[in-house]
């Protein structure tokens, strides 16, 4: 079973897109959504420096549109992704890529939609100077406990040894002089806010009226969410969750947990890839991983898929020669990893 998955925050780096431009209609595609959302997705994608591009209402909208540019590389429609993708997730911002994979909603829809997600949350991260960092060793139990008796939020439970912390400058300043017992590096993060944290509360408000202006479907594909791992099976619960989510702890640990129970063989990570694919590597044995950073691995991801289909039509002829079909259900908002 094949995995895609789409990069949060901190993910992108100066000039990322440059080469996705000499694909035909990529720049198109991209000048389409930037008028769509008022933001020059062209220029912050090839020309801005490192600072411009850490900005919160600038880096999501460009790693949205970076994600869903090499997906439609692959998967021009959400129906080619049906016979051929097991299950579609994103870490954070990158829910927004999957959401518009999954059939939830259109490629400018979910690009509407960041765009009012950044703006709101980089109004909210300017009230306090806040950040993050990761944290990479030692026992999560032990690491949540220790940043809590700080006043910081493990804000991203990664899995694979990697916690990111958020809070106030002062708090992250106070955790790289103390670490956790067993932690073995503290590393500041390419990001303007403390995220999925309290920190956010006044962005929900403002997400929640832009998302009144989408009509969401049921996923189509198979959607794990960030909030406990479970696979969502109503659209409406997906946009629910994309908003509550900026305030609360992303959950890739779970997320990933339900990849392995699903079967998954396979997880290509959408441009600007490395990061996801990185902590699979570690925490899915087993599991082929490939990274979409520049056009030159489009080849490589499309043979992954072509071989990951074969191995799934195989199994499937195996299994249906030699035992009753079994049972099949259709995934609702409340299904968990164990389902």
């Amino acid at each position: 079973m094949l995995v895609l998955v789409a990069p949060g925050q901190g993910a992108q780096t100066p000039g990322f897109l440059t080469p996705w431009l000499d694909l035909p209609g990529a720049e198109d595609r991209l000048r389409d959504w930037s008028a769509a959302i008022d933001l020059d997705l062209v220029h912050y994608g090839t020309k801005a420096d490192a600072e411009e591009i850490r900005d919160t209402a600038v880096a999501q909208p460009l790693l949205v549109a970076a994600a869903l540019l090499s997906a439609r590389q692959l998967f021009p429609a959400t129906d080619g992704l049906v016979p051929r993708v097991g299950a579609v997730a994103g870490h954070s911002v990158g829910e927004l890529a999957a959401t518009a994979l999954a059939g939830v909603c259109s490629d400018e829809a979910a690009m509407r939609l960041v765009r009012a997600r950044g703006l709101a949350m980089a109004e909210a991260a300017a009230v306090t100077a806040t950040g993050m960092s990761a944290l990479l060793g030692g026992d999560p139990e032990t690491t949540i406990a220790h940043l809590e008796k700080l006043g910081l939020t493990p804000a991203n439970v990664n899995g694979a040894g990697q916690i990111v912390a958020a809070g106030t400058l002062e708090q992250l300043a106070a955790l790289e002089a103390d670490k956790p017992e067993g932690v073995r590096r503290v590393v500041p993060l390419k990001v303007a806010g403390a995220f999925h944290t309290h920190h956010m509360a006044p962005a929900v408000e403002k997400l929640t009226a832009a998302a009144g202006a989408v009509d969401p479907a049921d996923p189509s594909v198979p959607y794990v969410s960030n909030k406990d791992g479970g696979v969502v099976g109503s659209g409406a619960e997906v946009v629910a969750r994309l908003i509550g989510q900026i305030a609360n702890p992303v959950r890739w640990d779970l997320c990933m947990e339900t990849f392995q129970h699903r079967g998954a063989t396979a997880l290509i990570e959408l441009c600007p890839g490395g990061t996801l694919t990185g902590i699979a590597k570690r925490a899915l044995p087993g599991v082929r991983t490939l990274a979409l950073k520049t056009p030159d691995d489009l080849d490589a991801a499309r043979e992954l898929i072509a071989e990951t289909a074969e191995t799934t039509e195989d199994a499937e002829t195996s299994t249906s020669s030699t035992s009753s079909p079994a049972p099949t259900t259709t995934p609702s908002s409340h299904s968990s990893t164990a389902e």
